[in-house]
């Protein structure tokens, strides 16, 4: 909304205006900071997408104060009342015009006439009454900036401020004045060398000053040399740390010299807790993640460092209960996120047994679903957050990068559980860094992770009931002489406070914290990551059938894949679907085990599909030149006419001959190498050998008879 008086600052230069006049689809604006300023014209809906665009920000009018008749000086009322009786009687009759910048020039100098004033008069006059506020005391002189303690001095030719040092000779040096020009220098060196990440010190800032500012510039043996002008032509040190203080910024200097993000962790100023954004037990739950300072050796083999497990904690904001853990070798990821939510609406007293942790549920009394859950954007980045906050009804804040502050109690927590693991257990780590020599505590590795589950299980359960050094105590809990252990103070705010507790199944909670992804339905089955499912439910409405080539959405677990789950009812139940037997052989492999052997598996088909192109290409060009051979061979045999009846009635014939000559080039000889003996014919009656012809073979029947077959047919014709 836009309105007269509104004041301005545009984002990119800093400038600001006022809001002067609203007229049908324009706004008349005025610049505030400039010695003279008169109206411009710009479309009220420009100012106004500026402004969504946040390009002008909407800023506190730096003129608006209250001032009473009373603090103010006779000569400063004078003055006010007849400048303000002038604008009375001589401009606001004519602010139409005045606003307008056509006739404007010739308006003033009317006015000025008028007046017996110059235009220029006029038009200071008329600056300080738009720029300021458009009120009486807008047209106040500014008496009040002159003089003062810590107030800038007017200068002369003589250097104002104490005296410089005696030098050698017994005379003051006498040093220079810090003019405006002198201001800008030591800003733009304070900007440019002190505000960044080098660091460097004042000390540094100020010997750039005198380079850049105070020196003469030449070369030597091709280098630039610096050469600083006497002392009573340059600033002294004194000087420019009175001016860096007076122009300092340290939110800006820290900001630009460390980092945003650490002013907004180390520096910033504190002034709330975090209980103060909560009304009860289960308003807000922080869950954050960290890698414990132990290594661990395996459960199975002792001798086998397996390195260092992750904690998860979620932990009551109100109380400082903690409400769910995990400690295990997951992330931190959302599968560690994940069971640390499992742990939050699980039975305690179960939880422990688990670990040899006798307990009672007053001694661990959590297993509930919160209203607001703070936690890191990694994990809780991905789509299984929104079936939390829409089956759930659990709203989702996640903090900024590297702001571990924003989850400050449980990042404090981590804090103590490293510490006390430091202290007792072998394995841990004791420094950041090893020294030459030292032991290396990787070796001194010696519990298993069930015994570190257990350790850290007992941690809780004393920061369960240990008293919180500097809770903010409210009257009502010193009245009933409540002491601040983060069980007593989640058991009284459900007594006294509005608690969010809800409770809801475990099987219900996995199934919406689980990953979701697609599956299709096929007449093979529910394909899920070329893994193969069915279900009772898909047999009995015929899924199959009905919705083959349809994509549902289902729910599984990474590391049990064996199983997918299809939810239904709003994510309150859900059909399980078994692998099939043609993926049975995936039975026992993690997911990305799967994918990474689909991976694998891809990657070697598309290795080799260069030589399968290949492969083709070649293959290709051997048919064609067999194919260019044989058409050339008939090409260049002997030709006999023969009419299309003939050569096609011969088909069958010519079979018969062509089987009949490879049957003499396919038959099988067991011992080729052996010469086979032709016998002699003996005459019986003269014991001689007789010269008989030859008899004809098989092939050579063929081709007589052929040969007559074909004549007869010619002579026929």
């Amino acid at each position: 909304m836009i309105y007269i008086n509104l004041v301005l600052q545009y984002v990119k230069d800093s400038k600001r205006i006022r809001v002067i006049e609203i007229e049908e689809s324009y706004v008349f604006i005025v610049d505030i900071d400039t010695h003279t300023s008169m109206p411009k014209k710009e479309l009220y809906t420009t100012l106004a997408t500026e402004i969504e665009q946040k390009e002008l920000l909407v800023i506190a009018d730096p003129f608006s104060r209250v001032v009473a008749d009373s603090d103010l000086t006779e000569v400063q009322i004078q003055k006010r009342d007849e400048d303000w009786l002038t604008i009375q009687e001589y401009c606001l009759k004519h602010i139409d015009e005045l606003l307008q910048k056509r006739g404007r020039e010739s308006k003033i100098k009317e006015i000025a006439e008028e007046m017996n004033v110059t235009p220029t008069k006029v038009k200071k006059l008329l600056s300080r009454y738009w720029q300021r506020g458009m009120n009486k005391n807008a047209l106040l002189p500014d008496y009040a900036n002159s003089g003062g303690k810590g107030k800038a001095k007017s200068l002369t030719e003589a250097k104002t401020g104490r005296p410089r040092r005696v030098n050698i000779s017994g005379e003051y040096q006498t040093g220079i004045n810090i003019t405006d020009e002198v201001k800008l220098q030591f800003e733009h060196v304070i900007n440019k060398y002190y505000r960044n990440t080098n660091n460097y010190s004042l000390k540094d800032v100020y010997h750039f000053i005198l380079r850049d500012f105070y020196s003469d510039r030449y070369k030597e043996n091709g280098e630039m040399k610096y050469r600083v002008w006497e002392a009573d032509r340059i600033p002294s040190y004194n000087q420019f740390y009175y001016w860096f203080k007076k122009i300092e910024d340290p939110k800006k200097d820290i900001q630009f010299r460390k980092s945003a993000k650490e002013f907004e962790l180390k520096y910033r100023p504190i002034l709330s807790d975090s209980k103060s954004e909560t009304n009860g037990p289960g308003t807000r739950f922080q869950i954050d993640a960290t890698i414990a300072d132990i290594y661990l050796v395996s459960s199975y083999d002792v001798n086998k460092v397996i390195g260092r497990p992750v904690i998860y904690a979620v932990l009551d904001v109100y109380s400082r209960i903690i409400t769910g853990l995990y400690v295990g070798l997951e992330g931190p990821s959302w599968i560690g996120a994940m069971m640390a939510l499992d742990n939050m609406v699980a039975n305690k007293v179960v939880f422990c047994k688990q670990y040899g942790i006798p307990i009672t549920p007053e001694q661990w009394p959590t297993h509930h679903l919160p209203e607001i859950i703070i936690a890191d954007r990694g994990e809780f980045e991905g789509y299984s957050v929104e079936n939390i906050i829409n089956n759930l009804n659990i709203k989702i804040e996640n903090t900024t990068a590297y702001r571990g502050d924003l989850k400050g109690i449980v990042e404090r927590k981590f804090r103590t559980f490293n510490g006390k693991v430091k202290q007792k257990a072998p394995g841990a780590i004791q420094k950041e860094y090893r020294e030459r020599g030292d032991q290396d505590y990787r070796l001194n590795a010696t519990l298993n992770l069930k015994e570190f589950t257990s350790l850290i299980i007992n941690m809780v359960l004393y920061h369960n009931h240990k008293i919180i050094d500097k809770y903010p105590m409210e009257k009502e809990m010193i009245a009933d002489g409540l002491v601040p252990t983060p069980t007593n103070l989640w058991n009284w705010g459900i007594q006294n406070r509005k608690g969010r507790l809800r409770i809801v199944e475990r099987n219900i909670l996995r199934l919406n914290v689980l990953p979701r992804g697609k599956a299709t339905v096929s007449r093979a089955g529910i394909k899920f990551k070329n893994l193969l499912y069915g279900s009772r439910q898909a047999l009995e409405e015929q899924w199959y059938l009905k919705l083959k080539n349809r994509s549902v959405e289902i729910v599984y677990d990474p590391r049990h894949i064996e199983k997918i789950y299809i939810p239904h009812d709003n994510g309150m139940d859900f059909e399980t679907c078994i692998l099939l037997e043609p993926s049975q052989q995936y039975k026992g492999d993690f997911l990305e085990e799967i994918v990474f052997q689909q991976q694998l598996c891809n990657e070697l088909e598309e290795t080799e599909r260069t030589n399968q192109i290949q492969l083709t290409v070649n293959t290709d060009v051997a048919i064609e030149e067999i194919i260019k051979k044989a058409e050339k061979n008939k090409k260049q045999s002997f030709n006999q006419p023969t009419s299309k009846k003939v050569k096609l009635a011969s088909i069958r014939d010519n079979k018969d001959v062509e089987k009949q000559l490879n049957r003499e080039n396919e038959k099988f000889d067991l011992n080729p190498t052996a010469p086979s003996e032709k016998a002699d014919v003996i005459d019986f009656g003269t014991k001689e050998k007789l010269n008989e012809k030859p008899a004809q073979t098989n092939n050579s029947r063929l081709f007589e008879k052929l040969r007559k077959k074909r004549d007869e047919e010619f002579e026929r014709e």
